[in-house]
């Protein structure tokens, strides 16, 4: 991940800290007091950091907390800078200012680099969607929490805005007592000095306002308090005794509620529909059709005065529903559609090193394979959800939402208001997982608003609407071959992979006011491809981007949860090929990897890997890279009535700087479930465009008696933070399926994986 510098406006009239000018993106330009508005006494130093009347700090949140802890990680980065306890900082929703915004990331992982390794190479018409997409994110405030960016993203920023705003508190001092600067001390949130004065950050608040920072340097490592050590998580409390707040906890004076039903059949509409039943019961309100916004599926909603009757009114809908105009969706059609584009198109090159075609051409043998993985559905534990009131010109919102910005913006155009008239409050997240990044639960809840004449409503899904209207993740098909020369060596390795772009699908129904071009190379199709470890001297990555018409989105991963299984399977397929033990094979290929080496072996190493195991026990690996993070993962896996049991998963992680390593494990550990459900039993199949799976009973989680025990293990770095919330889990699916082909000698190239 590319660091960067960071420019903050300072507080006070008499001038601004500049840090690395000449590099900055322009969100930290504006990094000015008046965006935090101050309260109850609170004064802003800059538009990041805030100081109450009792010396407690306030802290601009511009990201979601789904569980991954961010409301406990982003503070401590600005508690270490100001020298406060954790337990003093606070944080408060941060407005839609572009310095919030994590737009540079939205350019640079997101849709358009068909030559990721080849920096400058992109075609002009790359570049200008590039611009366009940059220019009217920044319009619409738009930020967004995914790619496992939060820490990595506001690492330097936070620390930077921290650490002006302890200069200037230092220097309000300094100025007030008549002191020189240098002999100035900060403990826990009190400025002293040898003589005896002191004062707390809260009585040199307004001072400080009009005080520009002097020099500001981050604190040295050796001088870190809190960061790298395992605090307890502030969300946590809340958590337990209820009073934390979910998208469905809002509770506006005169709420109504509304259910939803839309056409089982993807892309299909509502027909005839009959509601005189339905408006007959008791505290059933209205029926509000549903276009198909933001990429969902048309139907309707019935408004009621509880959730009771509003869900009784709408199966009381009598409606006949209309298949979409191009057909049926089948996914056994659509795989046998991938299967033959693969072979019919070269797709987009990813990379491309030395000569493949000589490779193969002079190869002894060819090794080959097929894999498949299907749709998935995100499952998460709170149902899609969202508050809504309009009246008078204004919206206003309850959403728990990953994109602040693009909710506010869809919300903004279904109400046909400006977004400066809508204010959004971005609720705790019951899981996310990717799924919240779209904004099609917004849209309805706002138009169910307007229809409701004033009134507040709150729009939930059922079970069966979440997981048979989601944004799956695309099925894919991959085929890799490698070369194999005379002495049993691998020469060339070339992938060709292909399935659904998501980005240019994502940006189409999430990003209101954004024009096309849609369909230009999305790099998430081939991430963890393109750019794996292992040194092959030949290599070929490619993907075909189709449009089979399902709706699909970012799944916790995106594409490293199916490229892990196609690529780390195949090097164990290649380790048997050539008669090698499968850490041995890698470690061959590392040379020039040493952090994915030494990742490797600490993995292998506290797993016993190559000692002794139960009979009928058989452990397998796999090494990735992922969101700037390193992960191997060996597991132990038993057959149990002919079903796959992992009884163990050791996970080794390089995530670079760790802010606070319970929330490291606690990640892991979360991954490393979510993976194994997907790798045992999940799966979406389509037939006459329904889903046939439509809630836990026939989409199963990994249950507690069948959850494995796991083991994470940090390798110590000084690199700036990578990704953690998401690269736990693309090692485990080809980690089990190697395993198991120990214990059957079968090889499995699909997922969900089978037994025996």
């Amino acid at each position: 991940m590319r660091r960067r510098a960071w420019l903050l406006s300072a507080a006070g009239a008499a001038g601004a800290l500049v840090v690395g000018w000449g590099v900055l993106p322009a969100r930290s330009r504006l990094g000015s007091p008046h965006l935090m508005l101050a309260a109850a006494g609170n004064v802003a130093l800059n538009g990041w950091i805030k100081i109450a009347a009792d010396g407690s700090v306030v802290v601009a949140m511009a990201r979601s907390e789904m569980g991954q802890g961010v409301y406990t990680a982003l503070p401590m980065l600005a508690a270490e800078e100001l020298d406060v306890p954790l337990s003093r900082v606070r944080i408060e929703q941060a407005g839609f200012d572009s310095i919030y915004g994590n737009v540079a990331m939205l350019e640079e992982s997101l849709p358009f680099h068909p030559n990721e390794l080849a920096p400058g190479a992109e075609p002009l018409k790359v570049r200008a969607a590039r611009w366009m997409v940059g220019k009217v994110a920044r319009e619409l405030g738009i930020n967004a929490t995914g790619g496992s960016s939060s820490v990595a993203d506001l690492w330097d920023v936070l620390r930077l805005a921290a650490a002006s705003a302890r200069s200037s508190l230092l220097g309000a001092a300094s100025l007030q007592w008549k002191l020189p600067l240098a002999e100035l001390s900060v403990k826990d949130g009190v400025v002293s000095h040898p003589s005896g004065k002191s004062a707390s950050y809260g009585e040199l608040a307004k001072f400080a306002a009009a005080t520009p920072p002097g020099d500001v340097t981050l604190k040295a490592r050796n001088d870190w308090a809190l960061i790298g050590q395992p605090a307890p998580r502030l969300d946590v409390p809340a958590k337990v005794n209820g009073s934390a707040r979910y998208g469905l906890d809002a509770r506006p004076s005169g709420l109504l509620y509304a259910a939803i039903r839309l056409c089982p059949m993807l892309g299909g509409t509502p027909g005839t529909v009959n509601a005189a039943a339905a408006l007959a019961l008791p505290g059933v309100q209205q029926l509000v059709p549903l276009p198909a916004f933001a990429g969902s599926t048309a139907g309707f909603a019935v408004v009621g005065k509880t959730t009771w009757h509003a869900r009784q009114g709408v199966q009381a809908v009598s409606v006949q529903w209309q298949q979409r105009a191009a057909g049926a969706l089948d996914s056994k059609q659509i795989e046998n559609e991938l299967v033959a584009a693969l072979k019919a198109g070269k797709g987009t090159t990813f990379y491309s090193q030395g000569d493949i075609d000589t490779a193969e051409a002079g190869a002894a043998r060819l090794v080959q394979a097929s894999y498949h993985a299907p749709y998935l559905a995100h499952a998460t534990m709170e149902p899609m959800n969202c508050t809504a009131q309009v009246q008078g010109g204004k919206v206003e919102v309850w959403a728990p939402t990953q994109a602040p910005g693009a909710a506010r913006a869809i919300a903004a155009k279904v109400a046909g208001v400006s977004p400066d008239q809508v204010t959004l409050h971005v609720t705790l997240l019951g899981g996310g997982f990717g799924r919240r990044l779209d904004v099609d639960y917004v849209a309805q809840a706002v138009h169910v608003a307007v229809a409701c004449g004033g009134r507040p409503v709150q729009l939930a899904w059922s079970r069966e609407e979440d997981t048979t209207h989601d944004f799956y993740r695309p099925m894919n098909v991959a085929h890799l071959r490698a070369a194999l020369d005379g002495q049993g060596q691998v020469q060339s390795l070339r992938v060709h992979s292909a399935g659904d772009a998501i980005t240019p699908r994502w940006m189409q129904r999430a990003i209101p006011y954004l024009s096309g071009p849609f369909d230009l190379p999305d790099k998430t199709t081939d991430e963890g491809l393109f750019d794996q470890p292992y040194g092959f001297a030949h290599q070929h990555m490619a993907h075909v981007a189709t449009r089979m018409g399902v709706p699909v989105g970012y799944w916790r991963s995106v594409g490293h949860s199916h490229n892990a299984f196609f690529i780390e399977s195949f090097m164990d397929e290649l380790a048997v090929q050539t008669h090698q033990d499968p850490v041995e094979f890698r470690r061959g290929l590392l040379g020039q990897s040493p952090r994915h080496l030494a990742v490797l072996n600490l993995a292998a190493t506290k797993a016993g890997w190559g000692g002794n195991l139960a009979s009928g026990h058989a452990r397998g690996v796999a090494l990735h890279e992922s969101f700037g993070s390193i992960v191997a993962q060996v597991v132990e896996v038993s057959l149990q009535e002919g079903a796959p049991r992992v009884h163990r998963v050791v996970c080794a992680i390089d995530c670079g700087t760790v802010v606070n390593p319970n929330i490291v494990t606690q990640q892991l550990q979360g991954a490393i479930i979510f993976g194994l459900t997907a790798a045992l039993y999940s799966t979406i199949d389509i037939e006459g465009g329904q889903v046939r799976q439509h809630n836990f009973p026939d989409y199963p989680m990994v249950r507690l008696a069948q959850a494995p025990q796991v083991e994470s293990w940090i390798v110590p770095s000084e690199r700036p933070p990578g990704g953690v919330g998401e690269p736990g889990v693309p090692p485990l699916a080809p980690a089990v399926g190697n395993a198991l082909f120990l214990l059957t000698g079968k090889r499995s190239r699909s997922l969900p994986l089978p037994g025996a």
